[in-house]
């Protein structure tokens, strides 16, 4: 009996939080009221350097990218910075997965939203290490949260959320292995 006892003690808990790089990612959270599963957790390089650690939670776990971004419902790409990120170069990193994934149109039709969405970055001033930056899809706008609380106003239009999401799921992710990560693959 307490062999066996030893041998549930060595098992890894089934159904638990996530963790990368030292940071722990919850397997579940609510956005707009509704329950959320964590799909799955990575790390964003750039270079040598570790930038942040992420999740990506929706209603309905998926290792289908484009299954994943048509989902209905609420979703929430969660960002733990691991390093001192200033908001110009995290707007222009925004903006270069954006531009990566979508014709010249495509961007020039996001263009004012995205504007909005700069600004209220740029009101981050830096995006620090420990900071907790979440953009939440509520089913009708874009929500930025900073450390848990709502930052500027929820900008409309799923469309700019999927833009968001293929800048790590699209056909030209800015990191392979975080988009196979985030897929849970």
């Amino acid at each position: 009996m307490k062999v066996l006892w030893f041998l549930l003690l060595l098992m890894p808990l089934v159904g638990g939080a996530a963790e990368v790089e030292g940071v722990k990612i919850d397997d579940k959270t609510r956005v707009a009221n509704a329950d959320v599963t964590l799909n799955g957790a990575g790390l964003r390089k750039r270079a040598f350097f570790k930038v942040y650690a992420m999740g990506l939670y929706v209603p309905q776990k998926t290792s289908n990218a484009a299954q994943l971004m048509d989902q209905a419902g609420p979703k929430r790409i969660t960002i733990r910075m691991l390093r001192d990120v200033s908001a110009d170069a995290f707007n222009e990193a925004l903006l270069e997965g954006i531009r990566a994934n979508h014709s010249e149109a495509e961007v020039k039709a996001l263009e004012p939203r995205l504007k909005e969405l700069s600004a209220v970055i740029a009101e981050v001033k830096e995006a620090k290490k420990g900071m907790a930056i979440d953009l939440d899809w509520t089913g009708a706008d874009t929500q930025v949260m900073v450390n848990g609380k709502p930052t500027g106003k929820p900008i409309p239009g799923q469309d700019l959320y999927k833009a968001l999401l293929k800048i790590w799921l699209g056909d030209k992710p800015v990191q392979d292995d975080l988009k196979k990560a985030l897929l849970g693959s």
